[in-house]
């Protein structure tokens, strides 16, 4: 991708003088991890609080792992002239983040937001054509999360020889009633970085 909830809770430990004394603060720490998780989910936004955030998504690009893959390549694809960033927004939580970890020329690391990106790209795509499409998709998925390397082509023009190729990294997760982009990290490759194997061609 041109081209995103770690909550982390600390408890305090009690410390005696004998084993037994160990053996008991146990419980309590038990429970005060216990309590501090139920109370950090009520202060997660619901499902509903995330889509009263977002533009409202077209149906068929939420409601599978497929569909939002294919969706988050169709929408920053095509000739020069705007994109339809209301339907970009919709794939992703508010807080989603995209990352670029291609160094070129030594340069830092770019950490954007969804408006961040859609300000950068935006004005790329104005005035150029962009096409990017997928090779291959790899999905790790347990339960409502998922985990996608997703090689990818860029091109100028449908069907072109791609100009660079890469690795999104892209973590997903369903709320439900639909899914969700949390993440998108990405490289590209080079002479010292090819694609690996089974990231290169796509499947037959």
């Amino acid at each position: 991708m041109k081209s995103f909830l770690l909550i982390t809770f600390l408890a305090l430990s009690v410390f005696a003088p004998d084993s037994r004394a160990q053996s008991v603060s146990s419980a309590p720490k038990t429970e005060t991890v216990d309590a501090s998780k139920s109370e950090a989910a009520r202060q997660q936004p619901s499902s509903q609080d995330l889509s009263s955030r977002v533009p409202a998504p077209r149906p068929d690009d939420v409601n599978s792992l497929d569909a939002i893959l294919k969706a988050i390549y169709d929408v920053i694809s095509g000739p020069a002239g705007e994109r339809d960033w209301n339907r970009f927004r919709s794939l992703f939580v508010p807080e989603a983040r995209l990352t670029s970890a291609t160094r070129k020329d030594g340069g830092p690391v770019r950490l954007l937001d969804v408006e961040g990106y859609a300000r950068g790209a935006g004005g790329y795509f104005k005035t150029h054509a962009f096409y990017e499409s997928p090779i291959a998709n790899r999905i790790q998925k347990f339960g409502n999360i998922a985990q996608v390397f997703s090689s990818y082509a860029s091109r100028t023009a449908p069907n072109e020889k791609p100009f660079a190729r890469g690795v999104n990294s892209i973590q997903l997760f369903y709320d439900g009633s639909r899914w969700w982009v949390l993440s998108i990290l990405w490289d590209e490759e080079s002479p010292a970085n090819p694609l690996p194997p089974d990231l290169a061609t796509q499947a037959k």
